[in-house]
């Protein structure tokens, strides 16, 4: 058995039944989502790629926000996808987002989505909830086009936070296999100096969340 179906089937019994309230729990504390969509800004005619789309709420509300670019939505998880079409096509917006079904670390786009290279990818508190996530890091730069931007939300490092209240938090947040990757602005400084990327890192919330963006120079690939 793959580990990537493994991942898969491990994603479909935490969210088979959490993805019908998911959203309405969520937005009190995956803070920070809206400003990296916000943050995106893709030229017009862009594609864009959400890694960890879950229920396809970032999808839509990103989608609604750049009327004249395409979307593209990759999850692991089958049940959670199956929600984010709904939802999709419920918001009318089925011509204009592609989902499909992969493993963040190993996907090939090629395959899944008919292209290679993304004008803007991002990935929001997805990372804090794949063992592999530096892999996934590297996967995204990789498909990354030339001038491009990746941006992630997720909790941060919590440096600033009181230490009652990160214990509370951090064992509140195992119970749903969800560790914060509190290396995670050093590895995205290591990843763009070796790709030849510029990176900029926000701590947010008094290191509740980060916002890492990576950009890529325009020029040949």
């Amino acid at each position: 058995m793959s580990a990537g179906h493994d991942a898969a089937q491990a994603m479909d019994d935490i969210y088979r039944v959490q993805r019908h309230f998911y959203d309405a729990t969520r937005k009190y504390y995956l803070l920070g989502r809206d400003r990296a969509i916000a943050a995106l800004q893709p030229p017009p005619g862009a594609a864009v790629l959400e890694i960890g789309c879950g229920t396809g709420r970032n999808l839509i509300a990103a989608a609604r926000l750049y009327r004249n670019v395409e979307f593209f939505g990759l999850d692991v998880s089958e049940a959670m996808l199956e929600t984010a079409q709904n939802h999709v096509l419920r918001a009318g917006l089925a011509d204009r987002i592609h989902l499909r079904q992969g493993d963040a670390a190993q996907f090939v786009p090629q395959e899944l989505f008919g292209r290679e290279k993304f004008e803007r990818i991002f990935i929001s508190y997805a990372l804090s909830m794949i063992p592999p996530w530096q892999a996934v890091l590297e996967q995204a730069a990789r498909h990354l086009a030339s001038g491009g931007a990746l941006h992630v939300a997720d909790f941060g490092a919590q440096e600033r936070l009181p230490r009652w209240f990160c214990v509370l938090l951090n064992a509140w947040l195992a119970r749903f296999s969800v560790s914060p990757r509190k290396d995670l602005a050093g590895f995205a400084a290591a990843l763009a100096e070796r790709e030849g990327l510029a990176c900029h890192v926000d701590h947010l919330l008094r290191g509740y969340a980060i916002h890492v963006a990576l950009l890529r120079p325009s020029g040949p690939a």
